[in-house]
């Protein structure tokens, strides 16, 4: 049985949420096939789409028709996924962090969803996306405290840790990590079956180059 997770009824039937968890893993500094990879898809991207919007690019809306659902303005406030569009678009290289993060922003990249990633070990279940309370913030990596109010957050008992624009310092991945919890941010009109193939292959490329195995997979209803 995987961790414990659900959506809190103010934020139901507004977002679709796929569920991966990995164990096993073994996370290095890089690996220079997934540079490759990366670097191929990233100018792929451009040579299709390289004159053109962040928002144009198919998939691009649904992260967008999720924000909106949720109450964000996805052009001030930019899904993960799309930020990542962008940077590539631009001719601006990823930040490169390890080789789980860089295949997770690979696999954001081709699917045009928001993803979450955490370090599974730091996290204490049960686990809830709701909505942030008055006054509520976490520690953002690399950022200051990230104001959470009204804004859709996954909390665990020790409260939150994520969101579909940024993850905390507090469960981040690094090369210490183990195993994994990640998560997959769509509205809720978004077809169940693609979501599913999108979390199968999202496992696939995982532990392609960070090893271990799938312990859970679903899709969050």
């Amino acid at each position: 049985m995987g961790i414990a997770l659900e959506v809190a009824p103010d934020l139901a039937g507004r977002v679709r949420l796929g569920l991966l968890e990995l164990e096993g893993l073994t996370v290095a500094e890089a690996d220079p096939a997934l540079t490759a990879d990366i670097e191929a898809y990233a100018a792929e991207l451009r040579r299709r789409h390289g004159d053109g919007k962040s928002g144009d690019v198919p998939g691009a809306a649904d992260a967008r028709a999720l924000y909106k659902a949720l109450g964000l303005d996805p052009t001030k406030t930019r899904p993960s996924s799309e930020a990542l569009l962008r940077r590539v678009l631009k001719g601006e290289a990823l930040y490169r962090i390890n080789t789980l993060v860089d295949a997770m922003n690979l696999c954001s990249l081709r699917s045009q969803l928001p993803f979450g990633l955490y370090d599974r070990d730091r996290i204490e279940p049960p686990v809830v996306l709701r909505k942030g309370g008055p006054g509520e913030s976490d520690e953002g990596i690399r950022k200051a405290a990230v104001n959470l109010e009204g804004r859709p957050v996954l909390s665990d008992a020790r409260g939150p840790f994520g969101n579909p624009t940024s993850d905390s310092a507090r469960t981040m991945v690094t090369r210490e990590t183990r195993a994994a919890l990640v998560t997959v941010y769509a509205p809720s009109s978004f077809n169940e079956a693609r979501l599913a193939e999108i979390l199968k292959e999202t496992e696939a490329t995982l532990t392609r180059y960070c090893g271990g195995t799938g312990r859970d997979r679903r899709v969050v209803r």
